[in-house]
């Protein structure tokens, strides 16, 4: 089969990647393999490039998120999995993963695909998509929540979390740069903060008659999250994924604020059973949102299976809104 790899421990560089022909995986037998017709492409790829885990072999095949078909089950499949099922699933990084024309995943956190919603739909939904619904379904508490702010509302995550927190009722705000404000649009978030040109916290408290938001989703880094400490209104919650604030100087508990953080693919890493099983049902989750148009596509670029390598480039580049996938 070809494959997208790191051939060395060397190459740390997106051009240093190869498509190299490799032999379809042998699955344990509480795995399976999946033929693959669609993957999605997200910044930790490029950032795995660049840094890589100390459990690879080389060559190791990059990619997390898959959309495919199964084709060989192993002896434990308690979720019955059929030849021919449509499935999807967001694959442990500590392995080889999905940028391939075969995969192979443990059962677990692998989740069927509806029959409305197309390969490529599913793909665009994984790890983007359950940061976003573990952030605001998993870690926030939403009772008596009003307003949230969502940090890059035109990125993967944030596209997805502006449309999670909508379903929730809840007001949202959020940042872009000028250039993406018309695509978030489509998402119909209540404000949207031109970051490049107005200053967040003041537009914030502005917005918020001083009191500032409930809810921050953070996907920009640990220097933009010191800021949202300022926005955050009494009793709310900050949600990092790329970094926390520092505290030494701020008084959490005066304020009866939490800082939370998301690490998705914690749970393969730390062989957490029942979060790898909650992987497979947030999947099953945003599937079925997708089933039934309440959560609509984020996909801006669709390039083949050769493409990415200039695909990562562009994602490290900021040069894409919402999603790309590579079809088969």
């Amino acid at each position: 089969m070809k494959a997208l790899v790191i051939p060395t421990p060397e190459i740390k560089q997106i051009n240093g990647l190869k498509i190299q022909d490799l032999a379809i995986p042998d699955i344990h037998e509480d795995e399976i393999l999946v033929k693959l017709h669609a993957v999605g492409l997200n910044p930790v790829d490029f950032k795995l490039v660049s840094g890589h885990h100390p459990n690879w072999t080389y060559p190791h095949t990059l990619g997390l998120d898959a959309a495919g078909e199964v084709i060989k089950v192993g002896s434990i499949n308690p979720k019955h999995f059929k030849l021919g099922d449509r499935v999807f699933y967001h694959s442990d990084l500590s392995k080889d993963g999905c940028f391939a024309e075969y995969a192979k995943t443990n059962y677990r956190c692998v989740a069927k695909i509806p029959d409305s919603v197309s390969y490529q739909e599913a793909a665009s939904v994984l790890c983007n998509g359950m940061t976003a619904y573990s952030a605001i379904h998993r870690k926030m508490n939403l009772t008596g929540k009003k307003t949230i702010l969502i940090h890059a509302g035109a990125g993967g995550v944030g596209s997805i979390a502006i449309q999670l927190a909508k379903i929730a009722q809840l007001k949202v705000f959020t940042t872009v740069s000028t250039h993406k404000i018309d695509w978030v649009k489509q998402f119909k978030p209540d404000h949207i903060i031109d970051y490049k040109t107005e200053d967040t916290t003041q537009k914030i408290l502005e917005l918020t008659d001083g009191v500032g938001v409930d809810l921050i989703v953070n996907t920009v880094g640990p220097e933009e999250a010191q800021k949202d400490l300022a926005r955050l209104a009494y009793n709310g919650a900050l949600m990092t994924i790329v970094g926390e604030p520092k505290l030494d100087d701020y008084n959490l508990s005066a304020m009866g604020q939490s800082v939370l953080s998301v690490n998705l693919g914690g749970a393969h890493q730390h062989n957490n059973l029942s979060q790898i099983d909650d992987l497979a049902v947030m999947a099953e989750k945003l599937g079925n949102l997708l089933a039934t148009k309440k959560l609509h596509s984020i996909i801006t670029k669709t390039i083949d299976f050769d493409e990415i390598p200039s695909g990562l480039k562009d994602l490290l580049d900021r040069k894409i809104s919402g999603k790309i996938i590579a079809t088969f």
